[in-house]
């Protein structure tokens, strides 16, 4: 029998708790869980359904749920007494009703910094591939219309020197400032709240206040805050509308961050340079005109796929439901935002 203990409740357990995962995990992963907990496991690797995450939510001690699973209030009140913990694969917890989750006494966990280094790494590709103008090049290849190397032909933009603005200055934007720093580009940013001094001296980096001001000054933008009513459409037509001719966007975090229809205008009308997106505002559905754009270099949500982030992501998730089921405070328990 195991007695559990947080800072809400107290359970005990007759044997293993029931875990539900939501989506396919790497196999390792999956072994492990199945060694450890009462685990139901998605074979099938497709979203759940509202339905089925209803019947799960009723139906287990543990969801593990991922990014692409809405967990509301409503499907947090039709919860089963037993639920306890929803313990979410990736850092972003926005698909949660957190406020909801701590009325029901539930505890919600999260995976922090395991992917910090392969959005970062992935951030700086978009930006190489959209600023040197690779992705055109690629695809002219491919579609046979090369004619040769000319003197004038397809010329992007070198990094060195140029100001990248970095709208949300947490572990991701930081690694990003750090890889940036050796392309010898200006790294100015944007934050709620300013760093400190040492770390803004370990990148170089240079506070800006107004978040207007780093639009317009930007030769890229890249943006590495979390999905909130306070950042939708972040960048709208009005901040667009700032942003320099031949300027380029990237965004790695998550694609209600930006207009798409303003984007698309400004990419068509040729007011901006290029755009590298890998999050889009209604995913798995991508507007077409969107991709079609000129300047747009488009990847499918791919800031977290390595074997090595996907692994450790699911060692923090059995590394806190256990720690859960021991009775212990989960290290990575979300907690709420001071007011």
């Amino acid at each position: 029998m195991t007695f559990v203990t947080d800072s809400a409740s107290a359970r005990v357990f007759d044997g293993p708790p029931r875990v539900i995962v939501t989506r396919r995990l790497l196999p390792a992963v999956e072994e492990r869980m199945a060694q450890l907990f009462d685990v139901s496991l998605n074979r099938e690797d497709r979203p759940m359904s509202r339905n089925e995450l209803a019947a799960a939510l009723q139906d287990c001690d543990v969801l593990v749920p991922t990014v692409t699973d809405t967990i509301d209030v409503d499907l947090i009140k039709q919860a089963g007494e037993r639920l306890g913990l929803i313990a979410n694969f990736g850092a972003g917890t926005e698909h949660i009703d957190l406020a909801a989750a701590r009325a029901r006494k539930i505890m919600v966990t999260n995976t922090p910094g395991v992917f910090t280094d392969d959005t970062a790494d992935l951030t700086l590709a978009l930006i190489i591939l959209v600023s040197r103008k690779f992705s055109e090049g690629a695809r002219v290849l491919r579609e046979g219309r090369w004619q040769g190397w000319g003197p004038s032909a397809m010329l992007g933009h070198s990094l060195g020197g140029k100001r990248l603005g970095i709208v949300g200055m947490g572990r991701i934007g930081q690694a990003v400032a750090h890889r940036a720093r050796a392309f010898g580009m200006q790294i100015h940013y944007h934050n709620r709240h300013r760093l400190p001094s040492s770390l803004e001296n370990m990148v170089s980096a240079r506070y800006e206040a107004d978040l207007d001001k780093l639009v317009a000054e930007a030769d890229i933008l890249t943006f590495h805050c979390p999905a909130a009513p306070d950042t939708a459409a972040l960048l709208d037509r009005r901040r667009l509308s700032l942003m320099k001719p031949g300027a380029c966007v990237v965004n790695t975090a998550r694609g209600q961050i930006i207009d798409e229809q303003a984007l698309i205008e400004a990419l068509t009308e040729q007011r901006i340079g290029g755009a590298g997106l890998d999050v889009f505002a209604n995913e798995p559905n991508v507007n077409p005109q969107l991709l079609a754009a000129p300047g747009v270099v488009a990847l499918p949500h791919l800031g977290s796929a390595t074997e090595e982030g996907r692994g450790a992501a699911g060692e923090r998730i059995i590394a806190n439901i256990q720690f859960w089921v021991d009775g212990h405070r989960p290290p990575d328990q979300v907690l709420p935002e001071l007011p």
